[in-house]
């Protein structure tokens, strides 16, 4: 039976306006602005978000609170409308054509019809009454020009639409008739955008065999990218977009790596103005949820794909953090960690919200009564030692402060050392010392570094402050030269104190007290493991590549122990299995090689032939020729070849061991080789 129309609770459209206010969830702000603007002389609210943000559901929600209050209400849509002055006008015409200061004007959808901005803000708007009500919402925010403008300084008001609170999130879930024990999974995917929370509890409800291990459907996954990203203008932009997803931070530099031959300026360009894409400290970095969407799209569409892209990545980043410049490694350090973000690991001790918040500073002659009072707060025994080293090293030191107030939050310093003398007026820095001298001392050339960190008590924990600091200290680690040992001073009832191990800082049992504090000082021996293997340790836990090999630590020997295995291997050099025993094979000189005694033998002739290139060591070079290389049974038999006698023959031997140990001691000795 047909039902009459005049009933608008007996039409389908009453339905489904009941059923959109049911699920109407927060928005507390947004709609107390509206209010505001609707009791008192009108203006411009102008309201922007990412797609399925929400921005159309608060739109309806305004439309209803103007009727209740007896407004004359007029909706227009974008997407049904020419971008046109004339089609505007013959729309908005019969409303406003009797200058009605009761009229509320919104504009859904306003990023189709973007071409029209400045014409609205110069000719359309300035002729509405006072008292009348724009609102105008789309993706993208509005152009500087109205800010440059003094004129609408008190008429217009940007409203910037995020995601739902939590708690609000969990509402709309309710309102959805989503079971308890799918909120979590759900919230996880979605966080509080509206319209994945909405698919997503969609999905959840009609699959009944949906648990708590839900994961959004390909149909989900595609429909978000309809709606968040749409079309894209070419490949070369949607690669920039899965680059920019797969990375914590893309900057200019890295498109153009992963990109060679595309125009990497305009891409950044294009990428920065997407509504849903955002600038941070270390470059852009989308939405939570489109990095979620378009890298499980990638890679269940591409896996191979995904996979180089994760490769060509990483190499990127690793060659970045060595490279860059000493302002730019933060973001280098923090995107190669963001690769390994989800991988099964020990829980990260990296933090992923609150970019921005922070910023990492130097240490400058007036900052030293701030970072004082820091060390007060943290411990009043600390106090002398920040003074201590704040005189003698001062560009060890790095300060993090509030972004919006320029407050100290944290400060953090790696502290060398080349002597023990320099080691004292700190205990904890002794006691690191004294520890390193008994395990491996250092060698002549090397250093220790100790770091050491101090952070406001409402920071400690995972934190953006302790991210950045985190972050510095691999920086420090992975680019310092000749470094031995590196410490880190952890407080023994710091809530992050367990995260040494997840990079593999080895805890020597060792504790030292500095006023009422108790510290742990895990530690690392980077002959032993050097920063390159130590970092393929770090990052091949995942599963997206092949994990690393790990070889066995290497041998750190002291001059003697070198020198005392070279001269063994020079007696042995026809000896296969002797060779492979010598401690020279864990050195850093040969260490990974495949055949470790045939490696030996390679390099002490190598070293022999090369002192035969300089002309000043003709005779110890002979003199070795013949004893190792030439296959003679002793060393009177050498003496006697060389026409020599044993004496003088011992001395040309000695001198050219001597400089062969010398020579290899210094290749030992060297930097690494950074590619």
């Amino acid at each position: 039976m047909l039902r009459k129309l005049g009933d608008e609770g007996r039409r389908w459209e009453g339905r489904l306006h009941a059923a959109r206010q049911r699920a109407f969830v927060g928005r507390k702000e947004e709609l107390a602005a509206f209010d505001e603007a609707l009791c008192g002389d009108g203006g411009v609210l102008f309201v922007h978000g990412p797609g399925g943000v929400g921005k159309s559901a608060l739109l309806r929600r305004f439309a209803q609170r103007a009727e209740e209050a007896g407004r004359t209400v007029l909706t227009l849509d974008g997407r049904v409308l020419d971008e046109s002055p004339a089609a505007f006008m013959s729309r908005t015409g019969p409303m406003l054509a009797l200058a009605d200061e009761s009229a509320v004007l919104l504009v859904d959808t306003f990023e189709r019809l973007h071409g029209m901005e400045s014409w609205l803000r110069e000719r359309f708007l300035p002729t509405l009454p006072v008292g009348a009500l724009v609102v105008v919402a789309g993706r993208t925010p509005p152009d500087m020009m109205w800010r440059a403008d003094p004129g609408w300084a008190d008429l217009l008001r940007v409203i910037g639409l995020g995601d739902l609170e939590p708690m609000d999130a969990t509402a709309l879930l309710d309102s959805r008739g989503v079971a308890g024990e799918l909120h979590d999974p759900l919230l996880a995917f979605a966080g509080g955008h509206p319209l994945a929370l909405s698919l997503g509890a969609a999905a959840a409800v009609d699959d009944s065999a949906t648990d708590s291990r839900w994961t959004p459907t390909h149909e989900v996954v595609a429909t978000l990218l309809d709606q968040l990203v749409g079309e894209v203008p070419g490949p070369a932009h949607r690669h920039a977009l899965e680059v920019c997803a797969h990375t914590y931070m893309s900057t200019q530099d890295l498109l153009r790596a992963m990109l060679p031959d595309e125009d990497a300026a305009a891409l950044f360009s294009w990428l920065r103005r997407l509504p849903f894409v955002q600038s941070g400290p270390f470059g852009l970095y989308p939405h939570d949820l489109v990095r979620e969407i378009l890298e499980t799209d990638l890679r269940w569409r591409d896996p191979q794909g995904h996979a180089d892209l994760h490769r060509r990545v990483r190499a990127h980043l690793t060659q970045q953090v060595r490279t860059a410049r000493d302002a730019d490694v933060l973001g280098a350090v923090g995107s190669l960690f963001h690769l390994h973000r989800a991988e099964g690991r020990t829980p990260q001790p990296h933090f992923w919200r609150g970019v921005g918040e922070v910023y990492e500073d130097v240490l400058r002659p007036g900052d030293a009564e701030d970072l004082l009072r820091l060390a007060r707060e943290w411990d009043a025994g600390t106090v002398a030692a920040v003074a201590h080293w704040t005189a003698r090293q001062p560009r060890a030191f790095r300060l993090y402060r509030h972004t919006a107030n320029g407050e100290l939050v944290g400060a953090a310093a790696l502290l060398r050392l080349d002597t023990e003398a320099e080691a004292h007026g700190d205990p904890v820095v002794a006691t690191a010392w004294a520890n390193a001298h008994a395990t491996a001392p250092l060698r002549p050339g090397e250093h220790l570094a100790v770091h050491r960190s101090w952070v406001r008590r409402r920071h400690r924990g995972r934190s953006p402050v302790t991210n950045l600091i985190q972050w510095r200290a691999v920086a420090w680690f992975l680019r310092s030269e000749r470094m031995a040992w590196s410490f880190m001073a952890v407080r023994g009832d710091d809530p992050v104190s367990g995260h040494h191990e997840y990079y593999n800082m080895r805890d020597l049992g060792i504790h030292a007290r500095e006023g009422d504090v108790e510290y742990r000082l895990p530690a690392h021996d980077w002959r032993a493991v050097p920063a390159q293997v130590w970092l393929d340790r770090l990052l091949s836990a995942g599963a997206q590549e092949t994990p690393v090999q790990h070889e066995p630590a290497l041998a750190v020997l002291s001059r003697e122990e070198f020198t005392d295995a070279v001269r063994k291997a020079l007696r042995h050099l026809s000896k296969h299995g002797e060779l492979a025993a010598n401690p020279l094979t864990r050195s850093r000189l040969l260490a990974g090689r495949a055949d470790p005694g045939r490696a030996v033998r390679e390099l002490l002739e190598e070293s022999i032939r090369e002192l035969g290139r300089d002309p000043r060591a003709g005779k110890p070079h002979r003199a070795l020729d013949v004893t190792y290389l030439r296959g003679t049974p002793t060393q009177e038999a050498a003496a006697e070849r060389l026409g020599l006698s044993f004496t003088t023959y011992r001395r040309h031997l000695i001198a050219g061991i001597e400089r062969i140990c010398e020579d290899l001691w210094r290749q030992e000795l060297a930097p690494p080789a950074r590619n």
